[in-house]
């Protein structure tokens, strides 16, 4: 079975970090597997090629719309000649459909544009697939309600992880002071990730735990309103931008904060899981297929810093066995074993093999 996959490439998110954990497992159990990278040059897209470890083609693709990139997308799969051409996010889902036999396409966030006047090309697009992978039953619903596309065609599949990320370097030097309560975000700056309601619900956490510091692993737009909220508070924020060893990081906190307004899945959090810590996130989208409320976290209304202040404060000072359990959920229900078996019996279907009966979610339900 030849299999490649089509992925706009910017950085290395959480779509990205999937890849680069399910295209090796692929090739493990004897898939031919390889990557065709559509290069968002204004991203930093080299860090991720030094990691992956699969075959893969690079073609620059520094426009949204570009009519010359779809030539060499269509050229560069007819080089292939793959069984399947699997896409991943807007980009590859347009452009990889075109030269595609058969069409595997893995929806990997929520996002309300995919809801607006795009979801007329989603459906075109859903209909030439033969599968369409939700990476959580909260995203399969949203593909079903909000865009429109036939429960019929979804299977979930959830990510699939057992290992912290590796260090590609060392860390540099930091101000958090080794006494610290660190209350770690790894996100992006951007609103989506709700950075600025965890600043806020600072100002509260301080007034019971003083030692208390938020510390952001993350880059964007976002930086510079971050740092005069926390300026205008007067409370410890520290954003040291991308770093080479999250897993140091992890290592150092109390407690995992995730106070986004949307999510696709929520890979720190995962990661959070399985370094044994306690999450407190925003109960929506796939957070509460994650995260058990009062179990492995606690999970808090959206845009609401009180009720995230309250909750941050309760688990700094009793996290109890949260996350012991924490770990023993994620090792269980979210193992790259697991993902990578439901992957390959959906490509058995799209090629014709045993059956996946419509709407199939492999990964067991959250409790």
């Amino acid at each position: 079975m030849k299999v490649l996959h089509v992925h706009r490439i910017g950085g290395i998110g959480g779509s990205e970090r999937h890849l680069l954990t399910l295209l090796p497992a692929l090739a493990e159990r004897g898939v031919d597997v390889r990557l065709l990278g559509l290069d968002d040059p204004s991203r930093a897209p080299d860090p991720f090629y030094e990691r992956m470890s699969v075959g893969y083609e690079r073609v620059a693709a520094p426009r949204d719309v570009d009519p010359l990139l779809a030539t060499r997308v269509v050229r560069a799969v007819r080089r292939v000649r793959p069984d399947i051409v699997h896409t991943h996010l807007v980009h590859a889902d347009v452009y990889g459909a075109l030269a595609a036999r058969r069409l595997v396409s893995t929806k990997h966030n929520d996002d309300p544009f995919r809801a607006g006047p795009f979801r007329f090309v989603e459906r075109a697009l859903a209909a030439r697939a033969a599968r369409i992978v939700a990476i959580t039953e909260s995203l399969a619903r949203f593909q079903v309600e909000r865009v429109g596309i036939p429960r019929r065609k979804l299977v979930t599949i959830h990510y699939g992880l057992d290992a912290l990320p590796e260090a590609w370097g060392t860390n540099p030097r930091d101000d958090v002071p080794a006494a610290a309560q660190v209350v770690l975000a790894v996100c992006r700056l951007e609103a989506q990730k709700g950075v600025d309601v965890a600043v806020r619900a600072m100002a509260a956490v301080r007034e019971r735990q003083r030692d208390a510091h938020l510390v952001v692993l993350g880059e964007g737009d976002e930086r510079r309103r971050l740092e005069g909220l926390a300026r205008e508070l007067g409370v410890p924020v520290h954003l040291p931008g991308r770093v080479p060893d999250v897993a140091a990081w992890l290592r150092r906190a109390s407690l995992v904060v995730h106070p986004v307004r949307w999510e696709g899945f929520g890979l720190a959090v995962l990661e959070a899981m399985l370094a044994a810590l306690p999450v407190v996130a925003s109960r929506v989208s796939s957070l509460p297929e994650l995260v058990v409320d009062g179990e492995t976290g606690a999970l808090v209304p959206p845009d609401d810093p009180q009720a995230l202040a309250m909750a941050i404060t309760r688990v700094l000072a009793d996290p109890g066995d949260l996350g012991a359990k924490g770990r023993s959920r994620a090792q269980e229900r979210f193992s790259v074993t697991r993902m990578t078996d439901a992957t390959l019996a959906v490509y058995e279907t799209a090629l014709g093999g045993s059956d996946v009966s419509p709407g199939t979610h492999h990964p067991p339900p959250a409790q």
